[in-house]
């Protein structure tokens, strides 16, 4: 399988999902739209990443580049292509699909539960997900579910993490793609957001603590990939 991840900050890269491409022997390229590299054709890849970022997708005008791939993403969407997103990811799908986003009642910083929904049993992604699973978080946006999307998963302070579109189609609010390296440079470069005071907010010790954590997203990121790769 051919991927194609579309990165916007230098700090959020694919991390656990160059290890299972490698694993898997799938090729993976990249655009990294901060450097202003340019999109690939729709018939180079079979299946899109959108990595998180910083920014909202309503930040159009200090990110003129967030133009572009919204209609790139409409088109890989119109095209039949698996997509994966992740937070500012998800967020482009569901702008994309005609849903809302916009600013969460809390901000969702560290190691939380979340909790598949009744739709979830529907879902090709989740099915077979446990029930709940402590997921990495890093988000201040979220999503209203796109009119056709399955609502696949809550949690406590968000309550749409994720939606599955067709059955080739993901948004996930949280992070299953982090690694222990990848979470130090999420911190290092968002230091500020880590100074405000907050019910789901943790502090860069307690992240990185969680040695067995990073192990089990891993675990539920590849069980993901493996099915993607499948259909």
């Amino acid at each position: 399988m051919r991927i194609h991840y579309i990165q916007h900050v230098h700090f959020e890269t694919p991390a656990n999902i160059f290890r299972w491409a490698e694993e898997r022997d799938h090729s993976i390229k990249g655009t990294k739209l901060f450097l202003n590299e340019k999109l690939p054709d729709m018939k180079e890849f079979d299946l899109l990443v959108i990595m998180g970022g910083p920014m909202g997708v309503y930040d159009e005008d200090k990110f003129p580049w967030l133009v572009e791939e919204k209609k790139f993403i409409e088109k890989a969407v119109k095209e039949g292509k698996k997509i994966l997103g992740i937070c500012l990811g998800a967020q482009l799908i569901a702008d994309v699909l005609g849903a809302k986003v916009y600013k969460n009642r809390y901000k969702e910083i560290g190691w939380f539960p979340v909790y598949k929904t009744k739709d979830a049993k529907n879902s090709e992604a989740f099915k077979d997900f446990p029930e709940s699973f402590t997921a990495f978080h890093w988000h201040g946006d979220t999503f209203d579910i796109p009119e056709g999307a399955l609502h696949t998963v809550r949690s406590e302070a968000c309550e749409n993490q994720a939606f599955e579109y067709e059955g080739r189609i993901i948004g996930l609010q949280f992070h299953l793609e982090t690694n222990k390296e990848s979470a130090q440079a999420l911190i290092q470069n968002s230091v500020e957001e880590l100074m405000e005071k907050g019910d789901y907010i943790q502090s860069p010790e307690e992240m990185l603590s969680k040695d067995q954590n990073f192990k089990e997203i891993e675990k539920l990121l590849t069980k993901m990939l493996d099915r993607f790769a499948s259909i």
